[in-house]
């Protein structure tokens, strides 16, 4: 006997649940427990080695005498693990919250003035916001230029004019987007390939990553042998010590682990 059709498709849905109930409720995370009793894994589960946390004061600064860490969307915290959810697009700011760009802005210049290098990097102002410009046309999107706005300062704006418009500073408040402004990143003179690395100015996707890359290790090196009276060459042998290399060999980049380079500097 031929089945309807709308019973056949409930049975075939009522299939595929039960199928992926099977495979992804029960098999997946049991293979996964297995995975964690294999001997080198095992033994690891408990290390806090794999988990990041901060090098700084009460006040938030950074402890000279250590490696930092990389940013934290949750501050190290197991229990808020995550990153911001913030993408590329996400570059002005808003009275409540400043833009990835902007974070990342000011993330570099703190890293550049901490470590003694240029901490400039493109579509960043001098004063560490995002170099973004809401120009106004007057066919909106098109014809001549009647308004530009500076939209992440209140201040001084980043530059004097663009196409021959006068650049005016940000109200706070005003969205200019949602007034008919072109969102427009503006690139600077900085390097193509800036002095702070990266991974010194994003947040992991846990916002718990204990790594940092062997270039953001090696601009801390001179700041950290200087602040402990010992050689660079010491520190830099002990960066290779604890650098982990590529997964099986192909996969990734080589990482350095701030919590066991800094354990190792303190003589633990």
């Amino acid at each position: 006997m031929r089945l309807p059709s709308w019973l056949s498709q409930h049975l075939a849905a009522l299939r595929a649940l039960l199928v992926f109930t099977v495979l992804l409720g029960l098999a997946y995370p049991l293979i996964f427990v297995g995975v964690g009793k294999i001997p080198g894994i095992s033994d690891r589960s408990g290390d806090l080695t794999l988990i990041g946390q901060s090098f700084t004061d009460a006040d938030g600064n950074p402890v000279t005498r250590y490696f930092q860490s990389r940013p934290s969307a949750g501050g190290y915290d197991p229990t808020a693990t995550g990153a911001s959810n913030l993408g590329p697009e996400d570059v002005v700011d808003t009275p409540d919250r400043q833009s990835l760009l902007t974070q990342v802005c000011a993330r570099s210049l703190a890293v550049g003035r901490l470590e003694g290098v240029d901490g400039s990097r493109p579509y960043c102002t001098a004063d560490g916001v995002g170099a973004v410009l809401a120009v106004f046309h007057r066919d909106g999107f098109t014809g001549p230029i009647t308004r530009v706005v500076s939209v992440n300062q209140t201040g001084v704006p980043f530059v004097g004019r663009y196409e021959g418009v006068v650049v005016e500073p940000a109200r706070e408040g005003d969205d200019y987007r949602a007034l008919g402004g072109v969102i427009t990143p503006i690139r600077g003179d900085a390097p193509a390939e800036p002095a702070v690395p990266a991974d010194a100015v994003t947040a992991s996707g846990s916002g718990l990553d204990p790594h940092i890359s062997p270039a953001y290790a090696g601009i801390q090196a001179p700041r950290v042998a200087r602040e402990r009276g010992i050689s660079l060459d010491r520190v830099h042998q002990l960066i290779v010590q604890n650098t982990d290399g590529r997964a099986l060999g192909f996969l990734g980049q080589p990482v350095v682990n701030v919590l066991t380079l800094n354990l190792a500097l303190d003589g633990r």
